[in-house]
């Protein structure tokens, strides 16, 4: 009765349920699906995030598993180079960021939840289909996954929807919102077994979404055969898209023409991309900012919350500081309506600043910026095209919204 439900065990989930069991608050995880397996491909952890699961002891085990993110490098279609600067600790900061596979860290925090807490504080196969609330607690009933006809109620002090973009909970309390929003963007991911390339630990950026965007980064050390394992993200404006799913599978021919010619001195991307060991698709997705999170004993977190589309390598990373936040206010208010009411004080009109602001000037709109100055052109001399004032102020302008500043990390 006294626990903390969490309905969902992602990366949001999974970091809260850690959060809450170190700062000794019961809690209990109820996933969907009936295994939790190691889907997805790379994502980014920035020094906000990594701070947060550092203090949780993980920064060790994510260092084995993950690439330090050791710069970020944007280029045109063209190969010519924009503008490159330091990530992480090579840019001065405290923690590191990480490259990772999304699996790779779903399966660090799975196991160091289940060894913390104990395996029995975590249950699968339970699909979330209904809730009710009073003033003496919250309860949840459960499917035996989605689907399923069986039925089972747990009661908690508190619910914390974790369940994603497509939350139960959420189309509980706006059951007209409809389908997730189209930025217009369609997006193929694959990972590639390849030879390191630029630094060896390069966040790259080239081309612009009209005409094909590449995203490309290591995220496994090399194996015996030497290779790192890198992630790519191909991205292209496009009216055609279909719904969201994490494993559906890609057509490389659907998209590798708009990258034919693109042959570089440290990468030949046609090749590379025909060489993925496997290649999803995913049309680029958010949701309109939510005016509230919060009903009594009940709130959102992560994508269940604020569905931000990938464009600034943050949505895991505000989930994560969410957690922290929730975790935070848990502990500074005995009143459990309060205590989410304050949580989402805090967190709501920061995460909708990101939001609005991935759809428009993430890191990448320097790629942007510099495709419309030259009219998708070769160019000279960059500094012809635009100041590295301005270049870094793009840069840094979102690492201040986005809360990852080396300023806001110092306080």
């Amino acid at each position: 009765m006294d626990e903390i439900i969490i309905v969902g065990a992602g990366i949001g989930g999974l970091t809260l349920g850690l959060a809450l069991h170190a700062a000794g608050v019961p809690c209990r995880i109820f996933e969907s699906a009936a295994d939790i397996r190691p889907i997805g491909v790379g994502i980014n952890l920035l020094p906000h995030a990594t701070k947060e699961l550092a203090a949780l002891g993980l920064e060790s085990v994510l260092a084995q598993a993950a690439i330090e993110t050791r710069d970020a490098t944007f280029f045109n279609r063209f190969g010519q180079l924009i503008y490159q600067e330091p990530l992480g600790r090579a840019a001065g900061y405290e923690h590191p960021q990480f490259s990772i596979h999304r699996g790779d860290l779903q399966m660090i925090l799975l196991d160091a939840f289940r060894t913390r807490a104990g395996s029995d504080r975590l249950l699968t196969n339970r699909h979330c289909v209904a809730f009710e609330q009073d003033a003496a607690g919250f309860s949840v009933t459960f499917s035996d996954g989605p689907g399923g006809t069986s039925r089972s109620t747990v009661r908690g002090r508190a619910a914390i929807a974790c369940d994603g973009i497509n939350s139960a909970i959420r189309k509980q309390f706006y059951p007209g919102e409809g389908e997730p929003r189209y930025s217009g963007v369609n997006m193929w991911r694959g990972v590639t077994r390849w030879k390191p390339m630029l630094s060896g630990a390069s966040m790259v950026r080239a081309g612009w979404l009209s005409h094909g965007k590449m995203v490309i980064y290591p995220i496994r050390h090399a194996d015996a055969d030497g290779l790192p394992l890198i992630n790519w993200v191909a991205e292209i404006e496009t009216p055609v898209y279909r719904k969201r799913d994490w494993n559906r599978p890609g057509a490389i021919d659907d998209f590798i023409g708009a990258f034919a010619d693109w042959h570089f001195d440290w990468l030949d991307v046609p090749a590379f991309i025909r060489a993925a060991d496997s290649v999803l698709e995913f049309p680029m997705v958010d949701q309109d900012p939510l005016p509230r999170w919060s009903f009594g004993r009940v709130t959102l977190l992560g994508d269940a919350a604020h569905p931000m589309v990938p464009r600034g390598s943050n949505g895991a990373g505000q989930a994560i500081l969410d957690a922290r936040a929730l975790t935070s206010a848990l502990l500074e208010n005995g009143d459990p309506v309060a205590a989410l009411a304050s949580y989402e004080k805090q967190r709501l009109e920061a995460t909708t600043r990101i939001v609005l602001t991935n759809r428009t000037n993430p890191p990448d709109a320097i790629l942007r910026e510099v495709f419309q100055r030259t009219n998708d052109r070769p160019f000279g001399r960059i500094d012809d095209v635009i100041s590295r004032d301005e270049l870094v102020a793009l840069s840094e302008g979102y690492k201040r919204i986005a809360g990852y500043s080396k300023d806001a990390l110092r306080g």
